[in-house]
């Protein structure tokens, strides 16, 4: 990965996707498309996985910081109503033969966990899961957080039931 605007955890998703040979477009997040005349917001990654529709994929990272993973809780999984527009809108444009997903990126540090049943990634020092979410799952349950934020997010059933670990769907 050479772009170091990225922050750290798009870096070492980017290089988990290196790592593991599935093909992708980094999108430069300073130069967004502008559709008529409005602009949409840009999304992270284009993925070419194999025998698979291309994802549209915006990477949200989080801080795991709970002190249990039992039953996939404590993972924070909020996203802004902008992310939601702006994927809703790619999807739209690019039509049913790509896929719009959310990546989420979670970083375990500080905590002592037994992480055995996750795929855990090592970048830079710092053990990372990747889970994703396909867009139309993520809406059909999302909740509101913050109206004032406008943020989203998925209560714990709904993690769980639409949040696949990435390594489990490439690899």
């Amino acid at each position: 990965m050479k772009n170091y605007s990225l922050n750290h955890y798009e870096r070492a998703f980017g290089n988990w996707l290196i790592d593991n040979k599935i093909h992708f477009l980094e999108v430069d997040e300073h130069k967004r498309a502008a559709f008529g005349g409005s602009k949409i917001k840009s999304f992270d990654y284009m993925l070419y996985p194999p025998n698979q529709k291309p994802i549209i994929t915006e990477v949200k990272g989080r801080k795991f910081a709970g002190s249990s993973v039992k039953g996939l809780s404590g993972f924070q999984n909020w996203v802004s109503l902008d992310d939601i527009a702006g994927l809703n809108e790619w999807q739209r444009i690019l039509g049913a033969d790509y896929m719009a997903a959310f990546v989420f990126a979670y970083r375990f540090t500080g905590v002592n966990l037994n992480l055995d049943e996750f795929d855990i990634y090592e970048y830079n020092g710092d053990q990372y899961c990747f889970f994703c979410i396909r867009l139309g799952d993520y809406c059909r349950e999302m909740t509101v957080r913050s109206p004032r934020w406008k943020t989203v997010f998925l209560p714990v059933e709904g993690f769980r039931k639409y949040a696949v670990q990435l390594q489990r769907i490439f690899v």
